[in-house]
């Protein structure tokens, strides 16, 4: 059996080889983003592996059915981006990642957080300049504060985990809460009190209608002064022109972003000797107290293994006709 994997990255290559060499499954690489004009890159494969930025809606279904593409194997946990419905009605297998490691994306938030309140990318470069004065580099204790989460899945979870040995005052808000973070101390309120009243605001819901845009000009507008925002889950879930605005009047007292609304044609690529013409995000690295890192989020080598084995284990279960726990 064949399968081709697009957005392939150098630093998943060796983690899916091994992994899929051992499940007796050839694979093709391609750099390129999976959409309905890059789709034919897949004849031949029984399955083909996405990622996050990769456009699977009716049209890219339809080419990849067309080629007798079977399985859809997802590396992430997310599937905004996979018209399920067509799927469905088509008959190819969709299957996800739905826990590779949550303590990779709760750690990567945290480290956000703690850098944007401590100014450690300011701190980072003055030093690098010789310049070790201390003006401007004033943060806050942690301890004492109110953190609200939104969203307490198993990344969700992790982080309310993380955050009870700091002594903080945790605020969530999720339709279905966690008896593990009620257990922990954790208050479940509605979403208009937790912005109001969080000193740090962490995003780990996923992206849907109902979530798209969750932060918006009016959830800013009752946001407490001095607030910061951190999302490390979908870009969507922000509003950047309303976050863009927060920060300019110092509603918002800062920003720490590893996932961005616009960032397919972006994120993963180098364009260090290009113009960016996405006059939102090169608005956003104006800003002192806006931190952005590249979707790395998930980049340990734990969750690197474990995508890459419960993908294949994902695949092989659909070919040999067993119940895969990871179809959508």
């Amino acid at each position: 059996m064949k399968a081709t994997v697009f957005s392939t990255r150098k630093d998943e290559r060796l983690y899916l080889e091994q992994a899929f060499t051992n499940a007796g499954i050839d694979l093709a690489f391609e750099e390129v983003h999976l959409n309905v004009k890059t789709a034919e890159l897949a004849k031949g494969s029984a399955a083909v592996l996405a990622f996050v930025n990769d456009s699977l809606d009716s049209a890219c279904l339809e080419r990849l059915v067309a080629l007798d593409v079977k399985v859809v194997a997802l590396r992430c946990a997310g599937f905004n981006n996979v018209d399920l419905e067509v799927a469905h009605q088509l008959g190819i297998a969709i299957v996800r990642v739905p826990a590779y490691s949550p303590y990779a994306v709760a750690e990567h938030a945290l480290t956000l957080m703690l850098s944007l309140n401590r100014h450690l990318h300011k701190a980072y470069n003055r030093v690098r300049e010789g310049n070790f004065l201390l003006d401007g580099l004033v943060g806050r204790d942690v301890h004492g504060k109110t953190v609200g989460v939104i969203g307490t899945g198993q990344i969700g979870t992790v982080f309310c985990r993380l955050l009870s040995g700091f002594g903080c005052r945790v605020l969530a808000y999720d339709p279905v809460p966690s008896s593990e973070c009620l257990d922990i101390g954790v208050e479940y309120v509605d979403l208009s009190v937790l912005i109001s009243e969080s000193d740090f605001i962490s995003l780990h819901c996923p992206l849907s209608p109902q979530t798209h845009h969750i932060i918006d000009h009016s959830a800013l507008a009752n946001i407490k002064g001095g607030a910061m925002l951190i999302n490390t889950s979908r870009g969507g879930l922000v509003d950047t022109s309303a976050v863009i605005g927060a920060l300019k009047d110092g509603r918002l007292g800062g920003l720490a972003i590893d996932v961005y609304e616009e960032e397919a044609d972006l994120f993963f690529e180098d364009f260090s000797d290009q113009i960016i013409t996405d006059d939102q995000l090169m608005r956003l690295t104006t800003f002192p107290n806006v931190i952005i890192t590249g979707h790395q989020a998930f980049l340990t080598q734990e969750a690197l293994h474990n995508i890459a084995s419960i993908s294949a284990s994902n695949i092989q279960a659909v070919f040999g006709g067993n119940e895969c726990p990871n179809s959508l």
